[in-house]
């Protein structure tokens, strides 16, 4: 204790010591002080003789020295001003003018350095994260009266450049979350930006095209960078949800671009240009996908819903397959209104076309698969690789006629009712808008284009029932021993008598037991194709021409009667041309018009009478009157149908004549042009000379 206080008391001694020294040097300062002063006060009495007037270079000193105080505390919009009032007052400051003093080139040399540091803090203003828009106008402002007009627009671009970025990143983890609402939001984003910033720069920098220019330039490196983030972000391509991101996003971009246009901004083609690859991209994979869905028959994905509205209509040809002929028409029109239900009125706008090529080629494969599951089914190569397609085989004729059934239902209603109706809602929720997105190109689903898919559709259509038909026909004229029933030699018997003084002439066995066993066969279609009256009378007429077509283009058949040893009689060309009549007749009477069966049935009596004219036979003397043959193919038919002659019949095909009991379609009484033409005249073969069988076996539509 007694130690610590010793310690203090030299301490205090010691601060003692200080404060005197301190003291002392104080008074001998406020003493030099006064001294000092004194002799300004005396000469401060003549002023006049004391201060020389101030100089320019005294001037330019303060005026630097206040510049450097406003810029050292950061008052930018004062230090502009007094830059700018100063180089309004000294000419030598404009660079166009030449400075001849080296002062005055110094001075101004260090005015533009004070230019350029003011210039660097509007910069760095304009660089601050959170800084808002008023304070960044005021700095572009600012910049644009230091003469730096294009360094301020490109510093507006880059703030909302970099504003834009900043929400797209914050917007990103979403896209995983809403996957099909991601586009969406982000394409409202971006133009929303995009708006906002083409609106600023006019209100800041006019209507300047070189500004202008620079913001279309910009608005396009941004909506290239939305189309990469959209398709980097997106579903999975060959997923219904990435075909419905996809259609949105074309539908949000060309919706908030036609607002962007009415600002002078025209970027729908650039928009439309840019999305078409992924557009197609993800159309490919969904229809591959459809693809694998209907042929393949892989399970549907969970998010996929079965349509109850297509069971219905469908089920009706439901047959022993154990229903999967009919599954597969409800799976082939579930998967399309899967696919329709992803589109919106945009890109069905300008990509209906491609959609709709799309939808007929996929049922062009459908219908393979089914032709390949009617029996002994062409070889043709384009159809093998759907061998393991088809998991059920149609034996019977009620099975054959399920499916073209089941197709023609497809065709002729559900499927072209589905896409119109979706067409239609496109076409209303378009046409009322006028605004330029809408004339960016016209519509690729017009009426004309539609009309050719449909066509399309019934182009495929009629290879499966052209496929039917031939089968059938050819089932019918080849017995199981591979003998023909159409053989020319009915038609070269020596022993018969002339037609027209038979008291009963008839047609050949083989066309009686030919309307036989479409008597059959109309009665199967009645049942099957209940409510189907179409499609059954397209299939009578249809066979009807199979068979005129495979008898015109038989070569074996023609040998017989083009053979120089062969005898020919007026009977043959008599029985042959009243089959001609008699099988027009049939398809008059399955009520569907005769037109084309008339054709080739006359190009087959055009040679049949050029054949026995070589040999010969006058047709002017051996033939009867062309209304006898008509008159007696219709009498004929009804002979058959009331069974009163048809008893012969049996001998030539027990299985398929019938002609008592079953259902047939009303006779079309109407007149026809070709009813009183004649097959027999020889003035009638030059109007059906082309008809050929690669004509007359083309692909027709049949709609009435």
């Amino acid at each position: 204790m007694e130690h610590e206080l010793v310690e203090l008391r030299k301490h205090i001694s010691s601060q003692g010591i200080l404060v005197q020294d301190l003291m002392t040097g104080v008074f001998r300062e406020l003493e030099g002080w006064n001294q000092s002063s004194s002799d300004v006060q005396k000469n401060s009495e003549i002023p006049e003789l004391q201060d020389p007037l101030p100089t320019e270079a005294d001037d330019h000193k303060i005026f630097l020295d206040k510049i450097d105080v406003l810029l050292a505390e950061h008052k930018v919009e004062e230090a502009l001003e007094a830059l700018d009032a100063e180089e309004r007052n000294s000419p030598d400051l404009k660079s166009s003018v030449d400075t001849s003093s080296t002062e005055g080139s110094t001075y101004r040399s260090v005015f533009l350095k004070r230019k350029a540091l003011l210039e660097d803090q509007l910069v760095e203003i304009t660089t601050q994260p959170f800084i808002s828009f008023v304070e960044l106008q005021k700095a572009l402002m600012g910049l644009m009266k230091l003469g730096k007009g294009p360094l301020a627009h490109q510093l507006l671009l880059k703030f909302y450049a970099s504003r834009l970025q900043k929400r797209i990143e914050a917007l990103f983890p979403s896209c995983s979350v809403c996957p099909k609402t991601y586009p969406a939001t982000l394409s409202k984003l971006v133009f929303s930006i995009i708006s906002s910033a083409t609106q600023k720069s006019g209100l800041i920098f006019g209507d300047n095209p070189v500004y202008t220019n620079r913001v279309v330039q910009w608005a396009e490196w941004e909506i290239e960078y939305f189309v990469r983030s959209v398709k980097e972000n997106a579903p999975s391509s060959e997923t219904a949800s990435a075909l419905g991101a996809a259609s949105i996003c074309v539908q949000a971009s060309l919706s908030y671009s036609s607002v962007l246009e009415r600002q002078g901004l025209k970027l729908s083609k650039l928009i439309l240009v840019l999305l078409r690859p992924f557009i197609e991209e993800v159309l490919e994979l969904n229809f591959r996908r459809a693809r694998k869905f209907v042929l393949d028959l892989v399970v549907a994905d969970e998010c996929m819903s079965f349509s109850p509205r297509f069971a219905p209509p469908l089920s009706a040809f439901t047959t022993s397959s154990e229903g999967v002929l009919v599954d597969s028409g409800i799976r082939f029109m579930c998967i399309i209104e899967d696919i329709l239900e992803q589109l919106t009125p945009m890109i069905i706008l300008h990509f209906g076309g491609n959609i709709l090529s799309r939808i007929g080629t996929l049922f062009d494969k459908y219908m393979d698969a089914l032709i390949k599951a009617l029996p002994e089914s062409s070889d043709d190569d384009t159809l093998t690789e759907l061998k393991e397609f088809v998991p059920f085989r149609a034996e019977t004729d009620s099975e054959q006629l399920a499916i073209l059934g089941v197709a023609f239902t497809i065709v002729d209603e559900l499927l072209p009712n589905a896409v119109m109706t979706l067409w239609k809602q496109q076409s209303e929720s378009v046409e009322p808008k006028s605004g330029p997105a809408e004339n960016v190109m016209s519509s690729p689903s017009t009426s004309t284009e539609f009309k050719d898919w449909r066509r399309h559709l019934q182009h495929s259509f009629d290879k499966l029932r052209d496929h039917f038909c031939r089968q059938y026909v050819l089932s019918f004229i080849y017995s199981r021993e591979g003998k023909t029933r159409l053989d020319a030699q009915i038609y070269l018997s020596e022993n018969g008598d002339d037609l027209y003084w038979d008291s009963d002439p008839l047609p050949s066995l083989p066309f009686q037991a030919l309307f036989a066993k479409l008597q059959q066969l109309a009665t199967v279609a009645g049942d099957v194709l209940l409510g189907k009256e179409k499609i059954q009378k397209i299939l009578l007429a249809r066979l009807t021409e199979t068979v005129l077509m495979w008898l015109s283009d038989e070569q074996e058949f023609w040998s017989v009667f083009e053979n120089d040893t062969c005898p020919l009689q007026p009977f043959g060309l008599q029985q042959l041309i009243l089959d001609m009549h008699f099988t027009v007749e049939i398809a008059r009477f399955a009520g569907y018009p005769p037109r084309h069966v008339h054709q080739i049935a006359s190009a087959i009596t055009a040679r049949a009478i050029r054949a026995f004219s070589a040999k010969g036979i006058e047709p002017q003397t051996a033939l009867p009157e062309d209304e006898w043959f008509v008159e007696t193919a219709k009498s004929s038919i009804n002979k058959l149908l009331l069974g009163t002659e048809g008893s012969e019949t049996s001998e030539v095909d027990q299985d398929h004549i019938n002609l008592h009991g079953h259902i047939v379609m009303d006779s079309d009484d109407d007149d026809d042009d070709d009813s009183d033409s004649s097959l027999s005249s020889v003035e009638s073969t030059e109007s059906f000379a082309s008809a050929s069988m690669g004509e007359l076996d083309s692909p027709r539509n049949f709609d009435d």
